[in-house]
């Protein structure tokens, strides 16, 4: 490709890829002006629920939602469900920062532009470590999306205990059971740790 052809490309994809930062700024802007203000309550264990269109600067040229996208539409999912619990304020007041540590995805049916689809979030567990979410996409097609994450509270570099974390939460039962394929999930990232130690 010629030198001069090559530099167009490149300065197009430099100004898609701000275009795209931008529009997921918007996206966090608009949740932290109105969304967390109108939202709902839902207990600790609840499933959240948010619904977004998939805009055509969402979608790749296989016209459907691209997958890096996924996970920038869960982090703000994740966020207005400590909205919805009553805790985002609390967590920003103490400076524990959510951190995820693996997530697993499992795609069943694209999203496509223009289409709009609901996130359902919850959280499905914990044990001595981590907490473990169940997020979702759906839509009137149908569920396009299963993944399981991992994760931790962070404050000045160290990870907040779970324990300190649920009781922040005001969860005072018992810790719900791991999914059959959660705990699956999460044996096979322990033997993926053990042989690459």
């Amino acid at each position: 490709m010629p030198a001069g052809r090559t530099s167009v490309s490149l300065s197009l994809y430099a100004k898609t890829l701000n275009y795209e930062s931008m529009n997921l700024y918007f996206r966090l802007i608009w949740l932290f002006l109105w969304r967390v203000r109108h939202c709902r309550s839902i207990g600790f264990l609840d499933t959240s629920l948010i619904e977004y269109r998939a805009l055509p600067s969402d979608c790749d040229i296989n016209m459907h939602l691209t997958n890096s996208r996924y996970p920038a539409f869960m982090d703000l999912a994740r966020t207005y469900m400590l909205a919805e619990m009553g805790l985002l304020k609390r967590f920003l007041k103490l400076k524990w920062m959510p951190i995820v540590n693996a997530a697993e995805f499992t795609y069943i049916r694209d999203i496509k532009p223009l289409q709009k689809f609901t996130i359902e979030s919850r959280v499905v567990g914990w044990d001595e470590k981590y907490f473990y979410i169940d997020q979702r996409f759906v839509s009137e097609r149908g569920l396009h999306c299963i993944v399981h994450v991992r994760g931790v509270f962070v404050c000045n570099r160290k990870q907040v205990p779970i324990s300190e974390l649920v009781r922040e939460a005001g969860y005072e039962g018992d810790a719900p059971e791991l999914s059959p394929e959660v705990q699956k999930w999460k044996a096979f990232l322990q033997l993926k740790k053990e042989r690459n130690s």
